[in-house]
């Protein structure tokens, strides 16, 4: 199984999580998709599988320093539109086991996903 976790490498959430992966001997690839992009397709299936409401970090500063015509109205599209054309408002990390996704970190959640 190829495990990818996508981020951005200065990212405090990142390093945790890649912490753990590396002290838990779990071998991934890294995608910084603010250094390499991300294509809208792979966006598309992270909104499908968890909703944009989980994908679309509302609470960072890059969504914050939208104009609020960008906020208005949000929806799957829109939402996936705005993550593509700014990697930073996607929430961080997501890491991808093949078979699903994890959104965010959390120590047990990873923990579950590899017991």
């Amino acid at each position: 199984m190829t495990i990818t976790m996508y981020g951005i490498k200065n990212c405090d959430t990142i390093k945790k999580a890649r912490t753990w992966l590396d002290s838990n001997g779990i071998a991934f690839a890294f995608h910084d998709y603010k250094a390499s992009g991300i294509d809208a397709a792979t966006v598309r299936c992270w909104v499908d599988e968890h909703g944009w409401e989980v994908i679309l970090n509302r609470a960072g500063t890059t969504y914050r320093a939208l104009p609020d015509a960008d906020k208005q109205g949000i929806d799957a599209d829109k939402a996936v539109a705005l993550m593509v054309a700014n990697p930073s408002m996607i929430k961080r990390p997501v890491l991808d086991l093949g078979d699903r996704r994890l959104v965010g970190f959390k120590p047990d959640a990873y923990a579950a996903a590899f017991a």
